[in-house]
């Protein structure tokens, strides 16, 4: 690269600094010190000084963010003001990167708890891109900030919230059931930040728009959103829609026998241009995984525990997940005990329980919570009651368990941001737990 090392003089509120070019440059091509330079990183105008009007002290911590890569902020200073002003200078990832480091389950630590504003149990928490987070209670989904600072909630007038998914850090898809009677449910594009409908996702069967429940949802990196659906008529299957137009471009009909509309978990496989579809107990009575191919409309693998021969209340499948090597499904039962399909079989045998991870023993609690699965950079979640178990490795041993007292069992957690959110059951609270920014050596 360039890059000019001169000495340079910013004048910032009317106070002049000094600093080099280079430091600057660190900021990244996306930021407006940035875009101070060329494409070959030189200087596309030179001048004595530049002037900056923007806050001072502020500025000042984020030149000294840029040079070390470590963030102080004087007790003096605002939170919220420093916040402002990195967005304004397009430095948000840098201040977020120095107040938690990269995700790492093996070193998470509770950041901090949040108590909720909606009565009665969750529904959901989905971790946003941004370090952010939105949680369904009800017919409400409450959406926070990375700074844990809460939005306008989305009201769904009384329709029950089924799930809710990020597109990006402005906007979040909402699945609700249908009303008989009303004509409505569905899904619904909504501003992150206002709460505000910005279009709605239609079903057309017979050339007629049909009203549905939309129930677990799922996003591709070609901005494609899927969802299971049911409707009255024969809209039971998965739906697809482009996320940009908001149109229907593809509907994948549930084959007789077999369970597709009351899908709790959807999940897009990149590799293999498939996707997950895992109807589980107690939805059903019985558990159907399948993988759909869109591209030539056809299931080209499924399992269900149908007729299997081990004993069906002690290993009930309550969630499921792809493993990224794509050769495989971890499904766990409520024992927390591991188990593995080979995507190479589709016979009931083919599910080999691992012993190994079974973390509880003994009497389950009066009101426990279905445990729920999580992939993330190679590691395996999987939550109990009231703790996260972590696993990693080919053999996928325990090797970290995430734990607080209060708030009672966890009925779902998300990964999202760099940060773990677990929400509890039997307190409307959710915990937010980060990995330490790593040490900063120094040298002599």
């Amino acid at each position: 690269m360039g890059v000019e090392k001169d000495r340079v003089k910013l004048n910032v509120g009317g106070r002049v600094v000094e600093t080099t070019w280079t430091t600057l440059a660190n900021a990244g091509r996306n930021s407006m010190l940035g875009a101070m330079f060329d494409e070959n990183w030189n200087l596309t105008e030179r001048e004595s000084e530049r002037f900056i009007d923007r806050n001072p002290d502020c500025f000042g911590i984020l030149l000294d963010l840029l040079r070390t890569g470590e963030l102080h902020i004087p007790p003096h200073i605002p939170e919220k003001l420093l916040y402002r002003e990195a967005l304004y200078y397009g430095l948000l990832d840098h201040v977020r990167a120095a107040k938690w480091g990269p995700f790492d389950g093996n070193r998470l630590r509770l950041s901090r708890s949040l108590q909720g504003q909606a009565p009665g149990d969750g529904t959901a928490i989905r971790g946003g891109p941004d370090g952010g987070c939105c949680v369904a209670h009800g017919s409400m989904v409450h959406v926070y900030d990375w700074m844990l600072e809460e939005h306008p909630p989305i009201n769904l007038d009384y329709q029950r919230v089924n799930d809710v998914g990020w597109v990006d850090s402005d906007n979040v898809v909402i699945g609700v059931s249908e009303r008989l009677g009303r004509g409505d449910g569905g899904m619904g594009l909504f501003s992150s930040h206002t709460g505000e409908l910005r279009y709605k996702f239609h079903v057309c069967h017979d050339n007629q728009v049909k009203s549905y429940t939309a129930g677990a949802l799922s996003f591709s990196s070609d901005y494609r959103i899927f969802s299971s659906c049911k409707g009255r008529s024969n809209e039971y299957g998965v739906g697809v829609w482009d996320q940009i137009t908001g149109k229907q471009i593809d509907f994948f009909y549930e084959p007789l026998g077999w369970s597709l509309g009351d899908a709790d978990k959807l999940q897009w496989l990149e590799g293999s241009h498939c996707l997950l579809v895992a109807t589980m107990f107690p939805r059903k009575d019985n558990c159907y995984i399948s993988l759909l191919d869109f591209r030539d409309k056809r299931m080209v693998w499924c399992w269900s525990d149908v007729g299997a021969p081990f004993a069906v209340d002690e290993k009930r499948v309550r969630d499921a997940i792809a493993m990224e090597d794509n050769n495989s499904i971890c499904v766990v039962n409520e024992f927390e005990d591991l188990g593995f399909l080979d995507l190479r079989s589709s016979a009931a045998t083919s599910l080999r329980w691992s012993s190994r991870s079974r973390l509880m023993k003994g009497k389950m609690p009066e009101e426990p919570c279905y445990p729920k699965l999580a992939l993330h950079g190679g590691q395996l979640f999987s939550s109990m009651n009231d703790c996260i178990s972590v696993f990693c490795g080919p053999e996928w041993v325990l090797t970290s368990r995430l734990r607080r007292s209060y708030g009672g069992s966890i009925c779902d957690f998300s990964i999202g941001g760099d940060r773990l959110f677990a929400l509890h059951s039997e307190e409307n609270v959710f915990d937010i737990w980060e990995t330490p920014t790593p040490p900063i050596l120094g040298f002599v």
